[in-house]
Parts: C-alpha cells; structure tokens; sequence
C-alpha cells in the first residue's frame, strides 16, 4: 500500500494543466479572483448599507415636517382637504403617502404623492 495518494493526486493535477508552474499560476489566479471578489462584494454591501441609511434618514426628516394644505381638493379615496388643514406624512411607498391628517379623528389616508404635490405644500423628489 502507497502512501503517495496526495502526492500522487497533485502530479496529477500538475499534468493535466501542464506542469507545475501552471498548476502554480493557476491557484494563484483563483485565489486573487476569490479575493477580488469577496473584497467588492464586501464594498457593495457596505455602500448599499450607506444608501438605506441616507434614505431612511431623508424619509425620518420628510414625516417629522407638517404640511400646509393651499387650495381645497379631495382626492381619489374621498378625502376632502380644505385650505389651511395640515398633516403628517407617516409612510412613503413609491406613489403612496400614508398621512395623518391633523385634528381628523378617523387618521390615517393613504393618498397620491401627485395629489398631495398639487394642493399642498409636499414636493415630489
């Protein structure tokens, strides 16, 4: 019995890829790829991390401000508006605003980031 099996495997190995110098490029090549890759998937989290934090720092600052209604409307759900009620944004999803509207005991709406933009003092980022 042989005690030769790994040697036996890695001259093996080295054959088949041309040698031991290739064999030796070739982990070295793999290994500088695997590094690269854990290194930017690494940078790609990290900068994904940044860019949550700066949006739900934007959406805390947009739902701690009051708003100014400045022409009456009512929207599509119902909801009528007249001139000076103010409200508080709560929740922002895509097109969608949860408000709270203030002195409304029935709080909260979901209504149109458009609808809002068009009779009120909310801009549309």
């Amino acid at each position: 019995m042989s005690n030769l099996g790994g040697y036996q495997k890695l001259t093996t190995v080295a054959k088949k890829v041309g040698g031991p110098r290739n064999l030796k490029l070739l982990l070295f090549g793999v290994g500088g790829l695997f590094g690269v890759g854990v290194t930017e998937g690494k940078y790609a989290i990290k900068k994904k991390k940044a860019l949550s934090e700066k949006e739900k720092k934007r959406q805390s600052e947009e739902m701690s401000k009051m708003y100014t209604v400045e022409k009456k409307g009512r929207s599509n759900e119902g909801l009528l508006f007249e001139e000076g009620d103010t409200f508080k944004v709560l929740e922002v999803d895509g097109d969608v605003v949860l408000i709270e509207k203030i002195g409304d005991d029935n709080n909260p709406y979901y209504v149109s980031r458009q609808f809002l933009d068009s009779i009120s003092d909310y801009e549309l980022e």
